[in-house]
């Protein structure tokens, strides 16, 4: 697949140390990808380098082959849809659509016609009269979404550009964006420190670290088989437990499991909740007494205080957890567990 960006050994260090250093990363055409991690990772260094908007120090960015590090930001094929809507609030919808494509001299009718095809593609099209203070923040957001999309960049560029909405409203405008992004095949790269943002819409996640990219990966193997402990601790509900290798295999207790990193000594051993198996029954299992459940909807979370190992979170479909109370005595087992050296 033709590889639309590509970003060669990019290093951005600012004086007080934080940046980026040495990220290279290909992203193909039509793929969306998400650079995600906490405050202060350096994505957002990463995607304003791409824009323009930063000079790095050393590296490369190539779009569609062609380097555009000596291009200022309008001179790139990119567009970029910020955290706020930077919308003109004195000027309509249409106006404010229609601004940039007068800059590269379109023709009336055609300018028109760009402006009624977009609004249909993101759900607004009766808008295009209204002012910008006349619309929710969703809608503001979708036209902000509108007017990158009708400059028809080679890569759009989005710096978590719906943080500011409420929780459903930014549920919803997810799956639009990636309506949008089906239609029209652009290539896309998210910022974003929401992780179950960047596993819903991302065909790819980029995980940073202080700088560094620490696993790129399909959500799916993101999720299930993170690189490291950092990445284990950032994505989903994890649950934490000291274990040691003992002939060849990973111990906890009376459990065990496969070593197929071939650690030794002691060892940090990461199970999610959904993978947590709890029992009343005699046999094997990590003795344990429930402390909490909490029903969440379809499922249950239930806390078990297991003595010096102490509290498993374990997720269990709601139906199954109508007959277990506080103070219960249960076994735990763990149906998968993942094994990093110890820190």
């Amino acid at each position: 697949m033709d590889i639309q960006l590509s970003i060669r050994q990019l290093t951005k260090r600012y004086k007080t140390g934080d940046g980026v250093s040495d990220i290279t990363l290909d992203v193909r055409k039509g793929e969306l990808i998400t650079l995600l991690g906490p405050s202060g990772c350096g994505k957002t260094t990463v995607l304003r380098s791409i824009g323009g908007f930063l000079d790095p120090d050393s590296g490369d960015i190539l779009i569609e082959g062609k380097s555009v590090l000596n291009s200022p930001p309008e001179k790139r094929p990119t567009s970029m849809v910020f955290q706020g809507y930077n919308l003109w609030p004195h000027m309509t919808v249409y106006e404010n659509l229609a601004f940039g494509l007068k800059i590269r001299k379109k023709k009336k009718a055609e300018i028109e016609q760009a402006v009624t095809d977009v609004l249909q593609l993101v759900r607004l099209p009766g808008a295009a009269q209204k002012y910008p203070s006349q619309l929710s923040g969703g809608q503001q957001q979708r036209i902000a979404v509108a007017r990158s999309l009708l400059l028809k960049p080679a890569v759009l560029l989005l710096d978590e550009p719906f943080s500011a909405l409420d929780a459903k409203l930014r549920h919803e405008m997810r799956e639009e964006l990636r309506e949008i992004q089906a239609q029209t095949g652009l290539t896309m790269v998210f910022v974003t420190h929401d992780q179950e943002e960047a596993l819903s819409i991302s065909d790819r996640i980029v995980v940073m670290n202080h700088g560094h990219i620490e696993q790129i990966a399909s959500p799916q193997e993101i999720y299930d088989e993170p690189k490291s402990l950092y990445v284990a601790q950032f994505i989903g509900k994890m649950n934490f437990l000291k274990g040691v290798v003992v002939s060849e295999r990973v111990t906890l207790g009376q459990l065990s499991f496969p070593n197929p990193k071939q650690l030794s000594g002691n060892v940090s051993l990461a199970v999610r909740p959904e993978d947590v198996n709890l029992h009343d029954k005699e046999g094997q299992g990590l003795p344990g007494t429930i402390k909490q459940i909490m029903v969440l909807g379809h499922y249950a979370e239930v806390s078990v205080d297991v003595q010096e190992h102490g509290t498993i979170r374990a997720f269990q479909p709601r139906d199954q957890v109508k007959d277990l109370q506080p103070g219960q005595s249960m076994k735990v087992n763990f149906a998968k567990a993942l094994a990093y050296p110890a820190v």
